[in-house]
Formats: structure tokens, sequence, C-alpha cells
């Protein structure tokens, strides 16, 4: 048989499988992440194209939540496609230890739209990979031990990201990788320092991290990771000057600032990284999702060249089959001068400023169920709450069951009507692809206010 018939076949087979055996294969064997199997039905996906994914009904979703947050190009985007397609053809695979031009390529792009001073990329297969192979070089380089990591955050579910993520997807697996210490970050909404203001927050928020490099010994921390832009735990933008504290502190004491960009960077904050709406220069970069939009497997860190000089004569102890993986860079090499040719990161920059900020502070006005609204570029969030004096929120914090049956109208109202919403706790996140139109987005943010009703009937 052919390569072509052998496509064929394999392309016949999938094409004509009905909504029901795609359904069974599913229930019978495939397990799926951060479910209870007997309880979840998974909405089988026939297509998907721009903003847009549709069901063996034909039923059409506006995606609002980008999948994972993650497809910042879109669906089916043509040149990634393409550029996928003829590196198959070209050479499907190569191990890491080779030199090979689409990996190569990827780095050069990576690395020029990083700031200064960050040269080189250790690739892996995922945010969760990027953010243990960082902490592994901060160590490396400082010879310290100790890993500080806020407590609403998230950073992956292998064993060392998911110790020092904060929220509670990390209790089933303690205990976990020793030496990762927790504190607060800003969030002036729901302050942990009593702030009535941004300022208030931001001072507040350094002195306590002051107080908890005093108290753990600056001399024994090696890092300080941060989501730039909290991600899934509340797109929590911290205030202007933050990150610059931050930045001081740990120079002050040697200590290696990472910054986990794995959600907020490649266009989803209408920069390319997050930091450079502050212009900071962390000293690693952990990237992933936006840099291809996941239509092959890819992540990475971006190392600054303190760092990466460490490891000149002295061999890196880590690595991965598939870093660098041709299929992958080179689906990243095609998304980041499709982003370049298209305008996109500027296009996300403006749907934040000139459409989803305005129209959703417009939403806000109406519904009592919404006590806050925040955000940058195409990463923002809405905080649903039962009262707006007592900012009580609409479910309990880590709600499940019947508690979290308020959150659950709200969604089922959401897809009810042509739009797939991402919710964490009491928010809904409004993170469309950084290609979405703005009257696709105004199309979504239609939908969301009409949601809204439902989640008011719950308000107090």
């Amino acid at each position: 048989m052919s390569d072509l018939d052998q496509r064929t076949v394999i392309g016949d087979l999938l094409d004509g499988m009905t909504e029901q055996q795609v359904r069974t294969l599913d229930r019978d064997h495939v397990f799926h992440s951060w479910s209870a199997q007997g309880l979840i039905d998974p909405l089988p996906i026939a297509r998907a194209q721009g903003s847009y994914f549709w069901d063996y009904g034909g039923l059409r979703y506006l995606d609002f939540s980008s999948q994972l947050v993650n497809v910042n190009i879109g669906y089916n985007h043509p040149k990634v496609v393409a550029a996928i397609q003829e590196q198959a053809a070209r050479l499907a695979t190569i191990a890491p230890s080779f030199a090979n031009d689409a990996r190569s390529e990827a780095a050069r792009l990576i690395t020029e739209v990083a700031p200064d001073g960050l040269s080189a990329v250790f690739f892996t297969n995922g945010g969760a990979e990027a953010n243990e192979n960082a902490i592994r070089m901060a160590r490396l380089h400082t010879g310290r031990h100790k890993v500080l990591a806020t407590y609403r955050s998230y950073h992956g579910a292998t064993g060392g990201s998911i110790t020092l993520t904060g929220d509670p997807r990390r209790w089933p697996s303690e205990p976990g990788l020793s030496g990762i210490v927790h504190f607060w970050g800003p969030y002036t909404y729901r302050s942990a320092f009593h702030s009535e203001s941004e300022e208030q927050e931001r001072d507040r928020a350094l002195a306590h991290l002051r107080d908890t490099i005093m108290v753990e010994g600056g001399h024994t921390i090696a890092a300080v990771i941060l989501e730039t832009v909290v991600g899934t735990n509340g797109i929590l933008v911290p205030p202007d000057g933050y990150l610059q504290g931050v930045r001081d502190l740990c120079d002050e004491h040697g200590i290696i600032l990472i910054a986990d960009e794995v959600m907020a960077g490649f266009g989803r904050c209408g920069e390319w990284f997050a930091v450079d709406h502050w212009g900071i220069r962390p000293d690693l970069i952990t990237f992933a999702k936006g840099v291809n939009s996941g239509y092959v497997p890819l992540g990475g860190v971006v190392i600054s060249d303190e760092i990466r000089a460490t490891f000149d004569q002295r061999a890196f102890p880590g690595g991965l089959t598939y870093s660098g993986h041709p299929l992958a860079c080179a689906s990243a090499v095609a998304s980041i001068n499709a982003f370049r040719e298209e305008g996109i990161i500027e296009n996300a920059r403006s749907l934040g400023s000139d459409v989803i900020g305005p129209r959703l502070r417009e939403i806000a006005a109406k519904h009592p169920s919404v006590g806050d609204v925040r955000g940058l570029g195409v990463f923002w969030a809405v905080e649903l709450v039962r009262d707006r004096e007592t900012r009580e929120p609409l479910v309990p914090y880590n709600a499940a069951g019947e508690a979290a049956a308020p959150m659950a109208a709200f969604t089922a109202a959401c897809k009810e009507r042509g739009l797939w919403p991402f919710t964490h706790f009491n928010r809904t996140h409004v993170v469309p692809p950084c290609t979405t139109t703005p009257a696709e987005v105004e199309e979504g943010l239609a939908v969301l206010d009409e949601a809204l009703s439902v989640a008011d009937t719950f308000t107090d």
C-alpha cells in the first residue's frame, strides 16, 4: 500500500466516525485529566476554524477559552498547518543532540522577541516541564535550594511544578518537592494586606515578600517564580511597580527571578511577553501554549546570558527525548512570523483597550453579580459575587457539587447560546484567540451579558 493509500484509509476511517462512536470510544478507553471518570461526558468536536469550533450536530461555539488559554493564533491557521505538513514531509523527527534548522530558527526567533540579555532556549514539551527545568537551572546556578512561589498560582502538574503551584490542585500530590515556600502576591480586590488602593497593595505585598525572604534566609533562596500575570487563578494584573520591586529584591539577595509566561506570553497580554508591559528583565522566562498555539506540544525556558554561562564548561543535567521536536519548532517559526506579518500582537492589545475592557465595564455596571473586571490584551477576568458590598464570592473557594451550582448554571447559559467560556471558582475569564476580530468579541460579550442575568438570580 502506498503512502497516499495509507493516508486515505486513515482519513476515511476518522471521517466516517459518528458522534456516538466517538463518545463510546472515549468513554471506553480515554482516561481524562482532573476528572472523576464516571461523572463526565466530554463533548465530541468535529472541526474548528479561526475563533470557532463545531460539534457533530453542527452547533457552532465561539471560543472564549482558547481551549486552555493556548490557541492564541486561532484554529487551523493556514501558515502554521502548512509548516507542519512541510516539515513532516522533509524531516519528521530528529534527536535533540543534533542541530536542526527548524529548532535553531525557532530558538533565534524566540530570543529575538525576549528581553535583551536572554539569548538561549532550552526546549521542552510543555509548560510544566519548562518550570521544572527552570528551577533546576536556578538551583544549580546559585548553589541554593529554596524556591518562593505564590499561593494564587498554577505552574503545572509534574512532580516539581505541582509543588510550586499554590492552588488546590497541589493538595493531593503533597508532600512534594522540598524547599518550596509559598507567599501572598498582590490581589487588590481581595487583598491579603487589607489594602485600599493599588499603591498600598503594591507596597504591602512587597513588604510581605521582603519579610518572607528575611525569615527564610535570602542566602538560601535560589529563585522566586511568578506568573507575570496570574492566569487560571484570577487574571491578576500586578500593580505598576510591583514586578520592579520583586526584581530589586532578587538583585539585593542574589536570587533568580523566573517569569512563568506559559499562559501570559506570546500575545495574550498584548505583548510578546507580559514582562514587556512593565519593562522587566527576568533571569529565566518559561513559555509554552501561545508559542505555537498547541498545534504540536512545545514549551521551553529562555535563559539569561549569566545563567547560560554557568553551563559553558559544566553539563546541564536535564533533557527530553522530544526536546525541540522539528514539527513543533517548525510550527513555532510559522506562528511567530504570522504574528509579525499579520499584526496579531497589536490586534490583541487593541482588543483589550478598545473593545473588551470598555465593554466589560459597561456589562459590570448592569449586573449585581459582577464584583470586579480586570485584564490586559485578550486576558480578562470577570469576578462574580453574591453581594457587591461584602464581596462574597458567587460560589465558595474550590466549590464542588451543589455548592458550585450557580457557576454551573452560568456556564450552561453561555453554552446554550453558543459561547464556550473559561470558568474557574467564582470567575469567568474572557480569553479568546489573539486573532479574534472586534465583531466576534462583541458577539461573545453580548452572550456573556445575557448569561450574567442567570448569575444575577443568585445574588442577595
